[in-house]
Order: C-alpha cells, then sequence, then structure tokens
C-alpha cells in the first residue's frame, strides 16, 4: 500500500546540517525535538498557581496550541470566535518581558474543518527559528510570517476527512519545515523549503488513519531522519527525500503522543481503546458474518443507522474513510484488522536498523499504565509517563524497569504532556490541575494548585521561566517577580 509520489523540485539536500536552537528558546511543540525539557538549568519555583509566583498574566483567544518562546518573543495560534458558528484563526506574537500582544495575523479559510466535541480549531502549535513563524491550521494550512507578522509564504490545505481535526504541529529543521498530516484519507509527509515555501518532497501515508504525532528528528551515524509513531508501526524516513528507512511494528492503531528521544535511543508510546494486552480487546465479527443480518436494504454496505450498539457503530466517521456515508466491505475489514492488529505499549527502539526491525530493534516495552495523549518525557536518565487517571510511572530508560507507579493529586484525563527543568516535572490534567513532582525514581509530590480553567496546552520553560497556557489566559511564573528575558 506503501508508495512515494514524485518528488518535487530538488531535493532538500541543503537541509542536511541542522541549525541549532538557541539555549535559551522553546521553538517548537514541547521544545527543541519536542523533548519537554530545557537545554540549560535555571532554578525554577516549586508551587506556581493562579496566585503563586505569577510574573504576569494575560487574557488570550482560546485554543488547544502550546507556547513557543524565541528571544524576547512568545508565539501561539488562536481561534477567536466570531458568531455562533464562525472563527478567526490566528498567529499571535507577544511581548516576552510583559505578555502584551505585539501582532496578529489571520489566517484565511473557505470554511472550518470539523473538529472534536472537545477539540479546537487551532490545535497545532507553531514553529520558529528566531526569523520566521510557521503555523498550520487544518482549515487554511500552512502559513510562514517573519517575526513581527508579515506573511513570507503560504501553502494552502485542508479542511481534511478527520471530524477531529488536524493536530500534529510543523517543524522546522535546517533549511526545511516538515509537516505531516494523517487523517482518514490522503495521509502525507512532506518537506518545505523554509525560505519561500516551495514543497520539496512528498510521502504517500495513506495506510496511516488518523493520528496525531509530530515529528521528531533522530541523527543516526550522521544522517538525519524524521521518525513518525503511527497506527500500528513507528517509522523512520530519510530527511532528504523521505524515504522510508526501517520501522518496528506492533503499536496502537491510533497514536496521539509525539516520540521522544534520550540516551541513545527513542522512547515511543501508542494507546487506543482495545489495544490493552491481557485486557478486554475489542473484537468484532468478519464482514460475512454479519452483513446478512444487518445490512437491511441489501446494498453491500453498512448505513450508520443499520449498525447495532458496538464498536464499529461508535466509531462510524473513522470506519467510512473515504466519508460517503457507508461502510464497504474493504473499509470494515480493513478496520476489524486494526482492533486485531493494535497492540499499546510503552517502548524503547535502538538507532541503526534498515527494514523492518520490529524483532532486531525494539529493546524494551511495557504494556502497562500506558498513556493517551500526554507524550513520554526523558529525564535524568528516566523515562517518565502520565495515563489519564492522573497515573504516573518513572521507568528506568535503559530497561524500562518501572521505580514507582503510582496516582498524584490531579486525577482526570492528560492532554498536556509533562515538561521538566531543575529536577522537578509540571503535570497538568484537563481540568487544570496542576501537580508538581520531583524527577527522581521514587519521584515526590512537591505542589499542587488548580487553575480553574481547562487546560490542553503543553507549557514551555525557558530561562528561569515557565509559560502555561490555559483556554482563556497565558501566565509566565518565575521565583520571582523581576522582569522575564534578558
Amino acid at each position: 500500500m506503501r508508495k512515494l509520489w514524485t518528488l518535487v523540485g530538488v531535493l532538500c539536500t541543503c537541509c542536511t546540517v541542522a541549525t541549532a536552537a538557541q539555549p535559551e528558546s522553546w521553538p517548537q511543540f514541547r521544545g527543541a525535538n519536542a523533548a519537554g525539557t530545557v537545554a540549560v538549568e535555571h532554578p525554577l519555583p516549586e508551587e506556581i498557581g493562579p496566585d503563586q509566583n505569577v510574573i504576569w498574566k494575560v487574557e488570550l483567544p482560546a485554543g488547544h496550541s502550546s507556547p513557543i518562546v524565541y528571544g524576547d518573543q512568545i508565539f501561539v495560534t488562536a481561534a477567536r470566535k466570531v458568531g455562533e458558528k464562525e472563527a478567526q484563526l490566528l498567529t499571535i506574537g507577544l511581548d516576552r518581558k510583559t505578555g502584551k500582544v505585539q501582532w496578529e495575523a489571520l489566517a484565511p479559510h473557505d470554511r472550518l474543518e470539523d473538529i472534536h466535541r472537545i477539540g479546537s480549531y487551532a490545535q497545532p502549535s507553531p514553529a520558529t527559528d528566531g526569523e520566521r513563524v510557521v503555523s498550520f491550521f487544518g482549515s487554511s494550512g500552512l502559513l510562514c510570517y517573519s517575526i513581527d507578522g508579515k506573511l513570507l509564504w503560504k501553502q494552502e490545505m485542508g479542511p481534511f476527512k478527520n471530524d477531529f481535526g488536524a493536530g500534529s504541529s510543523p517543524i522546522i529543521s535546517g533549511d526545511c519545515v516538515i509537516l505531516c498530516q494523517d487523517h482518514d484519507t490522503n495521509s502525507f509527509l512532506a518537506a518545505f523549503d523554509k525560505r519561500t515555501g516551495k514543497q520539496l518532497w512528498k510521502t504517500d501515508r495513506s495506510e496511516f488513519a488518523r493520528n496525531y504525532c509530530t515529528p521528531v528528528i533522530w541523527e543516526v551515524d550522521g544522517q538525519k531522519q524524521i521518525v513518525l509513531a503511527a497506527t500500528l508501526r513507528v517509522v523512520g524516513y530519510d530527511f532528504n527525500t523521505g524515504k522510508e528507512l526501517w520501522t518496528v511494528r506492533g503499536i496502537s492503531r491510533v497514536v496521539c503522543m509525539t516520540p521522544v528521544l534520550g540516551d541513545g535511543l527513542l522512547f515511543v508510546a501508542g494507546w487506543a481503546a482495545g489495544g490493552d494486552a491481557g485486557g478486554e480487546r475489542i473484537q468484532f465479527d468478519p464482514f460475512d458474518d454479519v452483513v446478512a443480518e444487518f445490512d437491511k436494504n441489501k446494498n453491500g454496505s453498512f448505513e450508520e443507522e443499520e449498525l447495532p450498539e458496538g464498536p464499529v457503530q461508535q466509531r462510524f466517521s473513522q470506519c467510512d474513510r473515504d466519508k460517503d456515508k457507508l461502510i464497504s466491505r474493504l473499509e470494515y475489514e480493513n478496520f476489524r484488522a486494526l482492533f486485531d492488529k493494535s497492540q499499546n505499549l510503552v517502548g524503547a527502539i535502538q538507532p541503526g536498523g534498515k527494514g523492518d526491525v520490529s524483532e532486531t530493534h525494539l529493546l524494551w516495552k511495557n504494556t502497562r499504565f500506558v498513556p493517551f495523549c500526554a507524550s513520554p518525557l526523558f529525564y535524568k536518565g528516566r523515562l517518565f509517563t502520565v495515563k489519564d487517571g492522573g497515573i504516573l510511572s518513572s521507568l528506568d530508560a535503559r530497561t524500562g524497569k518501572a521505580s514507582k507507579t503510582a496516582r498524584v493529586p490531579g486525577t482526570g484525563d492528560y492532554y498536556s504532556s509533562p515538561v521538566a527543568g531543575d529536577g522537578k516535572i509540571y503535570l497538568l490534567n484537563e481540568e487544570g490541575k496542576l501537580t508538581v513532582v520531583s524527577a527522581d525514581p521514587e519521584w515526590e509530590v512537591l505542589s499542587t494548585s488548580d487553575f480553574g480553567d481547562s487546560v490542553y496546552s503543553t507549557p514551555a520553560i525557558v530561562d528561569g521561566r515557565i509559560y502555561l497556557r490555559t483556554t482563556k489566559h497565558l501566565f509566565c511564573f518565575g521565583k520571582s517577580t523581576e522582569t522575564a528575558g534578558k
């Protein structure tokens, strides 16, 4: 099913040398290469909250995207509601010292994409290299601005066939903007020249249905790879061409988390309903065994109202990948196979593989306490994961052995990913309840607070400051009330 689309323009040979992110920056989702950690450790407050160690607080239009920081600026995306069924899609630049809005840029769109009931029209996080800011909206496409908000170029795309909306964020590496969009049809990975927006190559990922993994860059033997975890497998692609280099099979049917690198390993995680080992795996009967009973109009397909209560009826829009309001035999059987093969896990992959390395390069895997949306965190030689319900695990990065798994005070669901600095890990659940824990094998709770507002965004940490976004506000925290930035 996998094939490479025709390469467009010259290959991205100019991109083999990466421009390192400045130490005092957080240039994309979860910081440099999605690590969730700071390059330079500074003292950070043990307690933060609506009234604790606040340097400034500003109102923002709603959005699920995470703030990014470079130099004296902060960038976010947002969706400002206009009437009952319309919204303005915005990229916003703010002064890092005060939180004051410096500029807003509007992303044009013909219609808004469909989103999940708790979703947002501004879910992907922007990325910057200090000279330009790249934003992505599933309703509009890819847009590149100067750091003072002037539009430099755009690539129109979307809305996609996916009623949960777009969620994967663009990244900038070397001279390229890398974007992956996995939807129910026409999934792809592509590279664009960051200066002109010209498409350099595009790789067909149509075997992958909706996923929300942001790409990470893994340098192996001096060569850069783009790594993605998605439907049933993890894949490494050649940075310059988009050609598949290796794969590890045996992950969940949907992946919402982004991998993380550490100690020479790639850590991946994937969870989806019905894929737990030893649990109640979701299974349903073959098409031929049910079509006679439930295909009432005998057209050889299923309409939504024909299906009984169950896993297919509950996920009708996911199974109906072409969105023709029918589930065909092929769509049904492909969907059934996803559940049969799905494996929920947290695992570590070793570098250097070529081809299918599922049996040779998966160093370890755990199938218990697997998160759903919150990406894993590598910090101080350990891997930390937080599962919905507030179950935090500390794992040895080389063996996967757990030192401590316990529930933190902030229970509920976790869409924000953990971040760390100064020996502390910051965890935020959907309800806006924050837990700070020590980054020790036998971690301990240091403090808790309640923001009283929903949180889907992942905080940024730069120069001893924590930038935290709720659905209504952006906060800056620090150990003192000195002006942020330098």
